[in-house]
């Protein structure tokens, strides 16, 4: 009995290490949902980039923090989120309605949503790990600082349709860089995929 209780223990205590929490696990599932979530941004376009060449600009997405080798695990969970939940933010945007086909917008958001839930098991506890919090917050605060001149870029041009169109298109990168990342998440140890 009292082996079988220091088993349990154990697996407790192995969950909650770092880069893992109870009942975190990014499936193949998860991996789908990005992808179809950048083929609904992709199906809808309504104006062809060309014609808002003028309003073109880099925004400076953080590709090789995101893409590279640069981020622990745990940092690299964070920042997944932070990208999705500004995306989500950005999609939930009062003046977006007649941008897109409702539809294709409402499945968007439906499946944003869905990988942010997948993700919210896999946030390490901030209380308590202050130098791992203190970590996350470098890269975090990149992604917000991307997506806040995101959110200038749109007032500025007053959230126009080709405005509109070339945020879909810096989306469709953002959501790139963010598989890439699921993905070298997935191939990580053990703490986040099945076997």
């Amino acid at each position: 009995m009292a082996f079988v209780l220091s088993l349990l223990m154990a697996l407790v205590l192995v969950s909650y290490g770092p880069g893992g929490s109870l009942g975190c696990y990014l499936s193949k599932n998860h991996v789908l949902v990005a992808r179809q979530n950048f083929r609904l941004l992709g199906r809808m376009s309504r104006l062809s980039p060309q014609t808002c060449l003028q309003d073109k600009k880099d925004f400076g997405l953080p590709r090789e923090m995101v893409e590279g080798n640069q981020l622990q695990k745990d940092q690299a969970i964070s920042v997944l989120h932070e990208m999705l939940q500004q995306c989500f933010n950005l999609f939930n945007t009062e003046r977006l309605a007649a941008a897109w086909d409702a539809t294709l917008l409402e499945e968007l958001r439906t499946g944003l949503q869905q990988q942010l839930e997948d993700l919210e098991a896999c946030l390490a506890p901030v209380t308590g790990e202050e130098d791992s919090a203190l970590g996350r917050m470098g890269p975090i605060l990149t992604v917000k600082k991307y997506f806040q001149g995101i959110k200038i870029y749109l007032q500025e041009k007053e959230y126009s349709d080709c405005a509109w169109e070339i945020i879909r298109v810096e989306m469709m990168r953002a959501l790139t860089s963010s598989i890439s990342l699921l993905e070298r998440l997935r191939k990580m140890d053990g703490d986040l995929t099945s076997p």
